[in-house]
């Protein structure tokens, strides 16, 4: 978040709308002259910022020298890909929130252990490997509908394979998980809110929801 003294809003430098900085990514020129993105908005330096979709960014890349240029009063270098990298950094970025779950006793893996919190905790999200087998998911979001009843119910997680997801967590096999109610869960969830909204123009989640 930004510091209070700075703007908590900015303009897009494509679109030209104003917008939260929360739904905005800032990019800034590195000392060879070439635009990086600045997702935690804490490098020196002007920035330029662009809408957090992976569409608009596209835009800018394809526009560089109207946006950044622009933007930066001067040359500035774009290497191609900038929409993947950033989809890179963001999700990398939400695999190491990911990862401080676990660190915080926030987290327990295995599908009984899974069963087991969802009947006796509070029950922030729930992960699954994107190449898990649909009876689990389905038996495991029954078992939350059911249980959780708080009012945003129990959020869905299956952006990562479950190669990422033993990678993030230290361990081998990880289809299913379950994020307890806590600070680092809720900082890995506002990450993947964040990764779905920019890979989804639309804003809307086909994966990510109430169970």
């Amino acid at each position: 978040m930004p510091r209070k003294s700075e703007p908590t809003e900015r303009q897009c430098a494509v679109t030209r709308e104003v917008q939260p900085v929360s739904a905005l990514i800032r990019f800034v020129l590195d000392p060879q002259g070439e635009v990086v993105p600045d997702l935690k908005r804490v490098l020196p330096g002007r920035g330029v910022w662009i809408t957090a979709t992976k569409e608009v960014v596209a835009v800018a890349e394809k526009d560089r020298k109207k946006v950044f240029g622009r933007g930066f009063k001067g040359e500035a270098s774009v290497e191609p890909g900038l929409a993947d990298r950033v989809d890179a950094l963001m999700e990398r970025s939400a695999l190491q929130a990911l990862s401080m779950t676990r660190k915080a006793g926030e987290l327990v893996t295995g599908y009984a252990k899974v069963e087991a919190a969802l009947r006796q905790e509070d029950v922030a999200g729930l992960v699954h490997a994107s190449d898990a087998a649909e009876d689990g998911v389905r038996k495991l979001a029954a078992l939350a509908a059911g249980t959780q009843e708080h009012a945003n119910g129990c959020q869905i997680v299956r952006l990562f394979d479950s190669d990422q997801l033993d990678l993030a967590l230290g361990r081998s096999n990880v289809i299913h998980a379950a994020l307890l109610a806590g600070q680092a869960s809720e900082n890995f969830l506002s990450r993947v809110r964040d990764l779905e909204r920019f890979r989804n123009s639309s804003g809307a989640s086909s994966d990510n929801g109430n169970a």
